[in-house]
Order: C-alpha cells, then structure tokens, then sequence
C-alpha cells in the first residue's frame, strides 16, 4: 500500500499544517483552508477514501491553493493528477490491471485506492499516449 494515513499526517505536521477530522456537508471528502493551513477530512470516509482524500488536499497545500475549488478546473486537474501520481505505483497497477481486465473498481480495491484516483491514473496514462 505504500503511504499510510499516520504517515500523511505526520507530513502535514512537518509541514506546518493541521488536519481535523470531522463530519462535512453536501457530500464534502475533504477541504483545504490556505489562511490557517487547515486540512478537514470527513470522518465518515473509508480508510482509503481518508487517505487519497488527505493526499489530494497536501497537494492543494504544498501549492498554497486558495482552497478546494471544484470549479477551478486546471487547479483540480493538476492536483488530481499529482495525487495519482503519487499513490500509484505503476508495477501494481499495471499487474492489478492484467488481473482484472481493466476493472477500475476491482483494481481500485486491489490498490486499496478509490475509483476516482484510479480513473485519474487511467486518464493520465492515455494523455501520455495521445
């Protein structure tokens, strides 16, 4: 699995910023707050979904976004991207895919990662070919 969720927030901590657990609202998975270096993790999530999640919001930290916009396209772009890039190692992924034919969900599973940073990591694998 690689990085773990104690691992991603002992980084945060070096790093200056604090993460907060709690519920948040109209489906939220996560939040960066640049002025207070805050990161807030619904705690509702699954262990995988909290650790892409916290991943995805220190990517928003280590470039100062002015928080999670979801209509910044080429600000979420990037840190979606940077996030598959950085869960996802390539040799398990490509073995998972061999395994189960492409399945997003399946090797989602497999990786311990959600569908969402896997169609992530899909879509930047046929970028790189086009």
């Amino acid at each position: 699995m690689g990085i773990t969720y104690d691992g991603l927030l002992d980084e945060a901590a070096n790093n200056g910023i604090h993460v907060e657990e709690r519920k948040l609202p109209n489906g939220l998975c996560g939040l960066y707050y640049e002025p207070t270096r805050l990161i807030v993790i619904d705690e509702t999530l699954l262990d995988a979904q909290k650790r892409c999640t916290l991943v995805h919001e220190l990517i928003h930290a280590q470039h100062h976004d002015q928080g999670c916009n979801p209509y910044d396209s080429k600000t979420e772009h990037r840190t979606r991207i940077q996030t598959a890039l950085r869960l996802v190692n390539p040799i398990e992924y490509a073995l998972a895919e061999r395994l189960y034919g492409g399945n997003t969900y399946l090797i989602a599973c497999e990786l311990g990662l959600t569908v969402q940073v896997i169609q992530d990591y899909k879509n930047l694998l046929h970028e790189s070919i086009e």
